[in-house]
Order: C-alpha cells, then structure tokens, then sequence
C-alpha cells in the first residue's frame, strides 16, 4: 500500500532528527540516495557516470542544497558538474562550497550537450509556478529535450493538490525522501523514487493501492462457495433507448466475480442476448434476491428512473449510484438521507458539479471528501487520478490510471458493474470502489495496447473484454 504524506506531517517528522543529528547529516543523507537515483539514471540514459554533463538549477532552499550535494557526489564519480545559481546569494553555503571544492562550475544557464538535469529550485514548503528566471531555464532544458530529475517534487507543481497553475517542471523522475506526498499520485511526476531517511511518520488517511493489495482483497471462489455464496450482484441499468449502458455494466459484472448477476429492466433480451448466464426480470421487485444494486447508466432520469433509484436505496443493501441515477440524486440528495448501507457515488467532473453545487477545482481530494461528508457515502470521483473518499474524515484513495485510455463513451458503465460485483461479495465499499477503479485502469491500457506494438485507440467494450486479462495478471 502506497502511503501519502502532508507537507506538515514530513516536516514534523524531520524536526527531532535535525534537533538529534549533526548539522548537515540529514540533508547528505537526502543527497546520497538522489546522487544514486541520478546514478542509475545515467547507466540507463547514457551507459554511466562517467564523462556524463549534468547540472544542477539551484534554488535557495534545501532542495537546492540536495542538489548540489548530489551533483558533488557524482563530480566525484567522474562527472561533469555545473549549477545554475537562481538565488546566489541564499544558496546553501557549505553545500556551494563543497561543490567548488569537488571541480564544480557556476554557470548562467545549463550547457549546451548536457545529459541531465537536476531539478532544486523548490521543494514541499514552495507554492505557485516557477519564477520567470527558473521557467526559463528549464524551458529551454525541455526545448532541448534533456531530461530532468526533480528534487522531492517537480518546482512549481503544488505539494498537496497536484495542481499547475503555470510554468512547472516536466520530470523524467522525480527522488523524494521519507514518505510519498499527494502531488506524486495526483500530478505526471514522472517515476518516482522514495528514499528512506529514517523518518518516523504518523498514520496517513491517505492511501493508494498497490498491485498486491488489489491481489489480496480481490473474491476467488472457495472450495465450498456456489454461485450464490460468492454474491448476487443486482443491476438497474439501460433502457430501451441505451440498451448499450446496461449491456456494459452487467457485462463487467459478469468479468469481475464468479458469483450470480441478476438484470433487472426494460433492455433484458439485450443484456441476455450478450451474456447468457445472467437471470433477467422486467423491474426490480421481481428480480429476486441480490446483495448488491447497480443503479444508474443510461436509466434515464424520468420517473421509471427515479422509481428504480428509489427501489435500491431504499433498501438495506450496499448500492453503486452512477450516471443517470447521479443526476436525480443532485435533485433529491434526501434518498440518501439516512441510509446505513453503504452507497456509492460515481461521479464524473460533470455529475460532480450538479451534486456539489459546483466543480471539483484544483483540489480534488478536499472536494471529493466534502461531497462524501455531505452524502454520508463513499465518493469515487472518476479522472486520470481517480480520487475515492470515505465521509467522516475515513480513507482517501488515489489511483492514478497511468493513461487516459478509460476516457471514452461507456467505460464509466464497466467501472460501476465492476463496483457493484465486489460490493457484492462483501467487499467494504472504500475498497471495492479503489480495487474496482486499479483494475479498470489495467484494463484500459491494456486493450489499448491490444494488438500492439503501439497503443491504438480503444472503447469500454474493448476494457469491458480486457477486465478477466487484468485481474489474471494480479
């Protein structure tokens, strides 16, 4: 499980060690395992360290004294070592000097020919875009396409919020130290890497699911499960108008678990004629017994509509509320008023703005959980970083997807089937939404990349039939 860190959290945690350590271990201590990650970049750009030409863009903070420790310890290894100096004369002393001292040189602007360079203009205390002078710099590091290694964050991209409000580094790879901060899920950060340096860090309700977290929640059948036992996911999609919702969602469900799926609705020969194996009914109350309802993509929102919505919620199962059942809910947000199962919200950034009152903006994690709070339901905020709140201050996960191939017409549909089956199963919501929304993400490049060599364009029954190929590879 990844594990994402505030700013104020690190800082505090770095306090009793720079109180108990000699002055300057602790930043040598950073310098060392970013002048190791730059090493290994090197062998894998250039072959090696030596002879290569890196430079340092120094700010006056401590990042800039990383770097220019880090660009030290490779001069040392044979390198070529330049800084470009924003700040002369607030730039870390002992590091400056240790540099020059190596065979380090100050220059105006990076040379011409260089292989890398090193991002310490600003770290996690730095707010709003890069300067004029910094912006120039690395614009025309980018104009020559030299690649760029970011000292705990990439300068000029907000520590909390992933948000670029103007010029920011582009990073090839990005050597933060002690914990994982938001910007590294939420903002293109390129690789990261975390080095430890022996921070003691608090719990974190902020969380990202790594592979084998999916792996170790995901239902197998057991070897005395039966189909019923495994969960009976309900879904109250489609129409006779978007029959195409219904088949997706219901579809997804069939891929994610083994247990039984039951359609309940008006575009039952559709959804049988493409998945045989699930029991439809005309409407719900003759669906017969489910532990779970999926309610919402391409429903409608008229009163068939709301009388479905009305049907779930007012039940005592676990319920995933998406699409068109999104928008009767930003009319009537008192049919969630009160309820003790778990419910959860899909929304887009559209559906978000008509149950909020308003769009997300830059802070995505903040809104997602204060629509949660207002709801008292688990909130999957759907985006290239998909963000899943728990009301009540709970659990944030973040999932960044990696791409944008879940981007198209329908894949919302696969996400909420795919929710409802884990719910299903006995999943806690929190969880089934982020490992529903890991796998999808998996499954969306992967039928991009499907047949290769180079990714393709792609469409949600394309993820749809890549969802059994991307919980087979956990």
């Amino acid at each position: 499980m990844r594990h994402y860190f505030t700013a104020d959290a690190i800082r505090a945690a770095e306090a009793p060690l720079l109180a108990g350590l000699p002055d300057g271990v602790l930043m040598r201590r950073a310098a060392y395992g970013l002048a190791t990650a730059i090493a290994r970049e090197l062998r894998i750009r250039a072959g090696g360290v030596a002879g290569r030409r890196l430079c340092a863009v120094v700010g006056s903070g401590d990042n800039g004294g990383d770097a220019l420790w880090a660009a030290t310890l490779l001069r040392r290894r044979g390198a070529a070592a330049t800084a470009v100096l924003l700040n002369p004369d607030r730039t870390h002393a002992k590091a400056l000097a240790a540099f020059r001292s190596a065979g380090g040189r100050v220059v105006p602007a990076v040379p011409p020919l260089t292989d890398l360079v090193i991002d310490g203009v600003v770290g996690i205390s730095g707010s709003g875009p890069l300067r004029p002078a910094a912006a120039e710099v690395f614009a025309a590091a980018e104009d020559a396409e030299i690649p760029v290694v970011a000292v705990d964050i990439p300068s000029g991209v907000d520590v909390q919020t992933g948000a670029i409000t103007g010029p920011a580094v582009r990073a090839a790879l990005t050597v933060t130290f002690g914990g994982l901060k938001p910007v590294h899920a939420l903002a293109d950060c390129g690789r990261v890497e975390l080095i430890d340096i022996g921070l003691d860090l608090p719990p974190t309700s902020v969380l990202g699911m790594e592979a084998a977290d999916v792996k170790a929640r995901w239902p197998l059948p057991g070897v005395h499960d039966d189909k019923y036992s495994q969960g009976v996911t309900g879904i109250l999609a489609g129409s006779s108008t978007y029959p195409g919702a219904a088949i997706l969602c219901t579809g997804a469900a069939v891929a994610t678990t083994s247990g039984m799926k039951r359609y309940a609705g008006s575009a039952a020969a559709e959804v049988v004629s493409h998945w045989p194996e699930v029991v439809a009914a005309p409407n719900p109350h003759a669906a017969g017994r489910v532990q779970s309802w999926v309610v919402g993509p391409g429903l409608g929102t008229d009163e068939k509509g709301f009388a479905a919505l009305h049907f779930a919620l007012s039940s005592d199962l676990p319920v995933v509320v998406d699409a068109d059942a999104l928008t009767i809910l930003s009319t009537q947000p008192d049919l969630v008023a009160g309820r003790t199962a778990p419910t959860v919200l899909t929304p887009h950034a559209g559906e978000f703005a008509r149950l909020a009152g308003g769009p997300p903006g830059e802070d995505r994690v903040a809104a997602t959980r204060r629509l949660a709070d207002a709801f008292g339901a688990t909130v999957l905020l759907k985006g290239n970083v998909t963000v899943v709140a728990e009301p009540a201050g709970g659990i944030v996960y973040l999932n960044p997807a990696g791409g944008s191939w879940a981007a198209t017409a329908g894949s919302g549909d696969v996400l909420s089937g795919m929710i409802g089956a884990l719910l299903a199963s006995g999943m806690p919501p929190a969880e089934a939404a982020a490992a529903a929304a890991f796998v999808h993400a998996r499954a969306a490049n992967a039928s991009a990349a499907d047949p290769g060599p180079a990714p393709a364009p792609t469409s949600a029954s394309r993820i749809l039939a890549h969802i059994r190929q991307a919980i087979a590879e956990l």
